[in-house]
């Protein structure tokens, strides 16, 4: 095997620590979630392959956050895209496109009524919050125990990177815990007439809902007069184009949208019934709320580059095609673990187009030493990803591929496992969680910031 040489990455990476914090503009993205030593950074990626600044190429997971579904570089999407460039971007008044978007996007989820277009995914959801406080006048919001919502205060308040927000603001979130509707049921006892919204994902890459679930869920904010908002993020068109609230037949009152809406292009949305979405309009009576009114919310790009993804799933069916790639690279890896003898260890769980995987140490606990050893084993072997999250865009060769690099990468992990330690195979320090509440254990060498 020839080691890949990270020299050039390894500069990059410096100089970006020195001029953007955390070295990246996503937390998730920074080099304390990857070997010390081996920090890739990216010049391009086409379908499942991207390649580093060194040269290097890769087999990709991940793709970019789970935004990326039908492979980089999508020809169909970036041909769409440069046909708009010459026609100009962004206006002073709504676009043909602008309406064209909104039918597409209203076509796929029939729920909706209305929607409105943003960036990020947190200005879907802050707005959400926002309009839900407006309808219902109460201030708390109920917030299922699941990985993220929202770079906003009401949000982060309740992480454990919370510096610089305001304790009043953290006690107007509560929380309640995926698939144990008795602890909502709690929540809206503790706090009567105080929550406006309950926000969750209706599923993730690891937890389906128990029967009844979701059900009941929609019955409580029914019966406490908060609105119920899904997000979408990740869900939406990897689920399925309609969301995971067509996969369970649950009804929300706003669902917020994005990642893979786009296929890399920033684009999200909020949508929901017209008598909450109308409070942001002109069609009413009521108090207005400052829904979404953003510069760049309807500029052409990412709008254009919407229709063409909604075209790709109207035509085809990515979602199938990522569950058909996905299984079969969780039978692989998982027959390579169980042949290595780690198959207690290391695993690859959950929905087959949002995979994850495990990495236990030796008595079998989740292990951030052990993660960074296997991710560094697969880096030397040209697979690049924190997950196993897959595209339409992976072939069966590259899910053979990386079965084998995770045979390889085994090898080592086995060897860790006997010896109960990475003393001698990791290089550098372990990961760290992304959102905690200081830099160390990854804290960058040196003193402190000029």
């Amino acid at each position: 095997m020839t080691e890949p040489d990270f020299t050039r990455s390894r500069a990059l990476q410096g100089r970006l620590h020195h001029l953007v914090p955390g070295g990246a503009h996503t937390y998730a993205r920074g080099a304390d979630q990857y070997p010390e030593y081996m920090p890739p950074v990216l010049t391009r990626g086409r379908g499942a392959r991207v390649w580093d600044a060194d040269g290097n190429e890769y087999i990709e997971y991940g793709m970019g956050l789970r935004a990326v579904t039908l492979g980089h570089a999508y020809p169909p999407v970036v041909e769409a895209v440069r046909a708009c460039l010459d026609d100009g971007l962004s206006f002073s008044r709504p676009t043909t496109t602008e309406l064209a978007a909104a039918e597409d996007f209203l076509d796929l989820v029939p729920t909706a009524d209305m929607v409105k277009f943003g960036k990020n995914g947190s200005d879907a959801t802050t707005a959400a919050l926002r309009l839900a406080r407006a309808a219902t006048g109460r201030d708390l919001v109920a917030v299922c125990d699941q990985p993220f919502f929202s770079v906003d205060d009401w949000f982060i308040g309740a992480t454990d990177m919370a510096a610089g927000i305001p304790s009043a603001t953290r006690e107007l979130t509560v929380r309640f815990h995926y698939n144990d509707a008795d602890s909502l049921r709690a929540r809206f006892t503790e706090h009567p007439g105080r929550i406006a919204a309950v926000f969750l994902e209706a599923a993730t890459a690891l937890a389906e809902p128990e029967p009844g679930f979701l059900e009941t869920v929609r019955a409580l904010c029914d019966e406490h007069g908060a609105l119920l908002v899904i997000d979408e993020m990740i869900t939406g068109f990897r689920w399925s184009p309609h969301g995971a609230q067509s996969v369970y037949g649950v009804t929300p009152d706003l669902s917020c949208w994005g990642k893979a809406m786009g296929n890399g292009f920033p684009i999200s949305a909020l949508a929901g019934k017209r008598e909450y979405m109308e409070l942001g309009g002109l069609n009413t009576d009521a108090e207005r709320v400052f829904l979404l009114s953003t510069t760049h919310g309807p500029e052409s790009v990412s709008l254009t580059a919407f229709r063409a993804v909604a075209r790709a799933y109207r035509e085809g069916d990515p979602v199938a095609a990522m569950e058909r790639a996905g299984r079969r690279l969780a039978d692989g890896v998982n027959a390579a673990a169980e042949s290595a003898g780690v198959g207690d260890a290391v695993r690859a769980i959950g929905r087959p187009s949002c995979l994850v995987f495990t990495t236990r140490d030796a008595e079998g606990a989740p292990s951030q030493p052990y993660r960074t050893l296997f991710l560094q084993e697969l880096l030397r072997r040209g697979v690049l990803g924190q997950s196993f999250v897959i595209s339409a865009a992976h072939t069966d060769d590259d899910v053979d591929r990386t079965v084998d690099a995770v045979a390889r990468a085994l090898v080592p992990y086995r060897k860790a496992l006997e010896a109960g330690t990475v003393d001698g195979l990791l290089e550098g320090r372990p990961v760290a969680p992304a959102l905690r509440r200081t830099a160390a254990p990854r804290r960058l060498p040196g003193g402190s910031p000029s």
